[in-house]
Order: structure tokens, then C-alpha cells, then sequence
């Protein structure tokens, strides 16, 4: 097994279900500091529905995230409390 980073094109959304729970903090702060270098206004984070305790680790980081200015549950076309809506500071 090599230690080599993933390389993930930055994208509007990230599905979180291919990475261990133990990376997702690191994962979830690269993406949203790769994101909003790249101007996204918003992204989407799809944690999944599950037992919510993906979905409470996610939330959790948001809230003290300094790129962060709000999240919400996504609506439910986006996937709804399956995923996380995350809006940027300007």
C-alpha cells in the first residue's frame, strides 16, 4: 500500500463514502480550502443518511471552519440530510 496522496479533481460536490472516518476532518478541510481558492460560492459534502454520525463530524467542523459562513442539510433533490450545503465567506 503506498503512502502517495489522492489526487480528487475539485469539484461543486465530494462524496465522502470512499474515505475512511478517521480522514474525514483532514479530507473535508483540504477540499473546502481547494474549493474556495477556486471561487466555489457553495459545495455540497454527501456524508450519507446513515445512524447521522458522519453527518455530526462533518457539521461539527464546519462550524468552527474560517472559510465557513453557514451549511445546511442539502434540499431534497441534492440529497437531503444525506449531504451538507456549504456556503463561503466572501
Amino acid at each position: 500500500m503506498s503512502d502517495e496522496p489522492v489526487l480528487l479533481p475539485v469539484e461543486d460536490s465530494l462524496d465522502l463514502h470512499a474515505f475512511a472516518p478517521r480522514d474525514i476532518p483532514a479530507v473535508v478541510d483540504e477540499y473546502l480550502r481547494a474549493a474556495h481558492q477556486r471561487r466555489f460560492r457553495e459545495v455540497r459534502l454527501v456524508h450519507g443518511r446513515g445512524w447521522g454520525v458522519q453527518r455530526a463530524v462533518v457539521q461539527s467542523l464546519l462550524t468552527a471552519h474560517p472559510l465557513v459562513e453557514r451549511f445546511f442539510d442539502a434540499p431534497p433533490e441534492r440529497g437531503g440530510w444525506g449531504a451538507t450545503v456549504v456556503v463561503f465567506k466572501d
